[in-house]
């Protein structure tokens, strides 16, 4: 599984292309999605404010495979716990703490960097929607190049590698000893043919060593699926790429238009980077309609730290992952429960990120929540 194959073999899914490569990904073959609105992968942006990416009224859900990119070698720090204890989870360890390496768990001599994780996907499903995100630090103990930020390699469970490129401008920022992407890509059908299993990601642009703002990276695949065994729910993808640290600076989601009864249930999901375990005072919370703010949190996840390097589902590590460090030193893809926000219902979600010290990267949130139509 996740093996890349000579240019020979071609996989037709929505349009095949070839373009210059660099010499570590020349052994895939190219997976082209379809472009948005004329715009090319190409494009960059240090800031992409966040807007809708999908919505829809359906019998059904959203799950997410995700995992990480890189983890700790060898303490740079002396007082630093080992790095097997901070792979188990110690609480305070952070990735400035130590020289980083890449995860690689495939057999494929052509690959530096791979991870896999697995899509769960209830009986009878139909995926709707599926989109990839990734990203990561290219300055640590090396520089990377951004150009092949936009571009990874994607397998889906038993097959090989296809390279997958970013559909949208690529983020990209620079500032306070990082430097910082995310990119994305819809990869609905060929996951819709794929379907559950586990699902690797090669080659994503991130730097090796030590800094002291540390290694960071990873990737999460996100799937809305209908099912007609399954409550009528709204589901939403919202992404963007904004920056929160001790400036103090806040970012609003606000999803409208929402038919939400009383005593709903919901979760909401959460991709960040760069979130560390020792660095208290980021918070997330939810208004509905005219309601209270309620805090999201959970054991995993505290109230005043919640970007944190996990990946968990209500507090706990329910995806099957390959590595599976509890923690993941600087990568988040969370998801926490809605419902203690959803007791009076409502026609809107509005979600508050904060930051008091420590800067974070926020990526993408994604939602279900019972509707009454």
């Amino acid at each position: 599984m996740g093996k890349s194959t000579g240019l020979a073999v071609r996989y037709a899914l929505v349009v095949l292309s070839y373009v210059t490569l660099s010499p570590t990904l020349l052994s895939a073959p190219a997976f082209s999605v379809p472009r948005e609105s004329g715009r090319e992968s190409e494009q960059t942006s240090a800031r992409i404010p966040f807007t809708q990416r999908y919505h829809s009224v359906q019998r059904g859900g959203i799950v997410r495979a995700a995992n990480s990119a890189i983890t700790c070698q060898v303490a740079h720090d002396p007082a630093a716990a080992s790095c097997a204890e901070v792979q188990r989870g110690a609480q305070e360890g952070v990735n400035g703490d130590f020289d980083m390496l890449y995860t690689d768990v495939d057999d494929d001599p052509n690959t530096y960097n791979s991870s896999r994780a697995e899509l769960a996907l209830p009986a009878h499903s139909r995926v709707s929607y599926a989109r990839l995100y990734w990203g990561g630090n290219l300055r640590v103990g090396e520089q990377k190049p951004p150009k092949d930020n936009g571009r990874v390699l994607f397998a889906e469970p038993g097959g090989e590698y296809k390279e997958v490129l970013a559909d949208t401008p690529v983020a990209h920022r620079t500032a306070g000893g990082s430097d910082a992407f995310q990119a994305s890509a819809d990869v609905t059908p060929l996951v819709r043919q794929s379907e559950a299993g586990r699902y690797t990601v090669a080659q994503i642009n991130v730097a090796k060593g030590h800094s002291a703002v540390g290694a960071w990276g990873g990737w999460t695949l996100v799937v809305a699926y209908e099912n007609e065994q399954q409550p009528l729910r709204n589901l939403a993808v919202w992404d963007g790429f904004e920056t929160l640290g001790a400036a103090g600076r806040t970012q609003s989601v606000k999803l409208a238009g929402l038919d939400i009864p009383a005593g709903a249930t919901g979760r909401a999901g959460v991709v960040s980077y760069d979130g560390d375990r020792s660095v208290k005072g980021d918070a997330l919370s939810v208004t509905t309609g005219r309601f209270r703010p309620v805090s999201l949190s959970n054991s995993a996840n505290p109230a005043n730290n919640v970007m944190n390097s996990t990946i968990t589902d209500f507090g706990r590590p329910v995806i099957k992952r390959q590595p599976d460090y509890v923690n993941t030193l600087g990568y988040d893809s969370d998801v926490f429960d809605l419902k203690p926000a959803l007791s009076h219902g409502g026609d809107s979600l509005n979600f508050r990120f904060s930051a008091e010290s420590g800067e974070y990267f926020l990526g993408a949130l994604f939602v279900q929540a019972d509707s009454r139509r």
